[in-house]
């Protein structure tokens, strides 16, 4: 019979301050592993679900209705005095080059005007179906999406239909040029393509219509000429940047929405902003 004593010698003698290391690391391994799947149920749980209150769908619901009622009421009656037929002139407070304010006079909606720039400034959110497929149609996709229309009687009621969505009115020349140099881009063979060069546009538009460069682009948009149709439908919508904050719409009570319809000269200051 042998003695279990001559076996264990055999055996390997490992340090206890080893094997607390051990346990400690193991220990730590198992609590990080812990701490990893928390985060992780947390995070997918914020991620894929999102609880919204009901007045939140009725708020939308009414207000999806309430424009449903206005696009049927100015599509049978128009606009009646909401919109005035003659120029309308306000006063405005700028700065001159040498930082002093004055005050200057502008007009204050489109009448008369060749053309307009088109800026939609909501989102989808309560938009009645019928509004939608207009600014689907214009090309207004998505929200702080800009295009240039001609001002005629027709597109002016087209436009009335969905004031409280847009924001338009007539652009400067330099403002035409600093908005194509800074956000423009072409549709070549139905992609977007940036107007890095001359040659994209001569490409285009050049053959039938004559357009063979920015400036000849600038000129005939800001003019309404006979080849607005082709210099405007060759560039694609101008994606521009909100023209306040988060902080701004949501903690100092400076709602979206609030500026919406013609707004004459005066987009020019909001385009700015929107660069």
């Amino acid at each position: 019979m042998t003695n279990s004593n001559d076996d264990n010698k055999d055996l390997q003698l490992v340090p206890e301050t080893i094997l607390k290391k051990r346990h400690d690391l193991d220990d730590l391994k198992r609590k990080r592993a812990a701490q990893v799947r928390i985060s992780n149920k947390v995070f997918s749980k914020s991620s894929t679900s999102y609880v919204r209150k009901p007045e939140t769908y009725i708020a939308r619901a009414k207000s999806a209705r309430n424009h449903e009622i206005r696009y049927k009421r100015v599509l049978k009656k128009g606009m009646q005095k909401r919109a005035s037929n003659k120029k309308e002139f306000k006063m405005m407070q700028v700065e001159d080059a040498a930082g002093e304010e004055q005050e200057i006079k502008y007009q204050h909606n489109s009448i008369e005007s060749k053309m307009v720039f088109v800026v939609r400034i909501r989102d989808d959110v309560g938009v009645s179906p019928k509004v939608r497929r207009n600014l689907q149609r214009l090309g207004l996709q998505k929200q702080y999406e800009g295009i240039f229309m001609k001002y005629t009687p027709i597109v002016r009621r087209q436009l009335h239909l969905m004031d409280p969505w847009i924001v338009y009115g007539p652009l400067s020349k330099g403002m035409i040029s600093d908005l194509i140099n800074r956000r423009g881009h072409g549709r070549v063979n139905g992609d977007r393509t940036p107007l890095t060069d001359n040659t994209i546009i001569e490409e285009a538009l050049g053959a039938a219509s004559g357009i063979i460069c920015v400036e000849d682009l600038v000129h005939e948009l800001h003019s309404g000429g006979e080849q607005f149709k082709e210099a405007s439908g060759f560039l694609w919508p101008f994606s521009l940047s909100a023209p306040k904050t988060r902080f701004e719409t949501q903690k100092l009570d400076d709602k979206e929405g609030k500026i919406y319809g013609d707004r004459g000269e005066e987009i020019e200051k909001l385009v700015k902003q929107m660069l």
